[in-house]
């Protein structure tokens, strides 16, 4: 089935708030399965420092997981190829695509979202309380740099892994960091921007 026969199915099947059909699954090699599918076992989790027991199928993708069943909407569906970057998370301080990450790649491993980032910064960074937000993401609120903010959770998992790893890149290497997630607004000289911003504030705080 070519791509386009496969957006002109009709068979609804609603993930994340978008409409899919069975047979635009089927087409892109993408196992659509529930959460109640039909091995669901309990496996935990640590999820933002927390530990969780979810009750899906091994092979269930993340982002599922965490959207529908813990109700963490900070990692979005985007593009479900693992192409855009919506949908990253850390895991165990790398960053991963969660759209096609299976549940079970991640059991007994360290998840970090968007919602668990102003905590972990505080806890990296030695600070007593969390604060609202991180100095990425202040950041990127200065520079104006999101606009329709669907980019916005893969953007700022990705910066927190560079910054993480390198607290002084260099604009190149921001932009190779960058690379390869998507921002529909093309707002990227703003958020490269931002990160540089960022960078330099968190240089100050340390």
């Amino acid at each position: 089935m070519s791509m386009n026969s496969c957006h002109r199915s009709v068979t609804g099947h609603s993930v994340a708030g978008i409409l899919y059909s069975a047979a635009t699954f089927s087409c892109l090699g993408i196992s659509r399965v529930s959460h109640g599918g039909a091995n669901p076992v309990a496996t935990q989790l640590t999820i933002n420092g927390e530990t969780q027991t979810v009750e899906s199928s091994p092979d269930t993708p993340l982002l599922y997981v965490l959207r529908d069943e813990l109700q963490l909407n900070g990692p979005r569906f985007g593009c479900g190829l693992a192409q855009c970057g919506s949908c990253s998370v850390l895991v165990d301080d790398v960053e991963m695509r969660a759209c096609v990450t299976p549940l079970s790649a991640v059991a007994g491993r360290e998840v970090t979202t968007l919602e668990g980032l102003p905590e972990r910064h505080a806890q990296t960074t030695g600070l007593d309380n969390a604060p609202e937000l991180t100095p990425i993401q202040e950041a990127l609120v200065d520079e104006q740099a999101i606009q329709c903010g669907y980019c916005y959770n893969g953007m700022i998992i990705k910066a927190t892994e560079l910054l993480e790893n390198n607290p002084s890149p260099s604009r190149a290497e921001i932009v190779t960091a960058m690379n390869g997630h998507l921002c529909r607004c093309g707002t990227y000289p703003k958020i490269i921007t931002a990160i540089e911003l960022a960078a330099r504030k968190m240089g100050e705080q340390a």
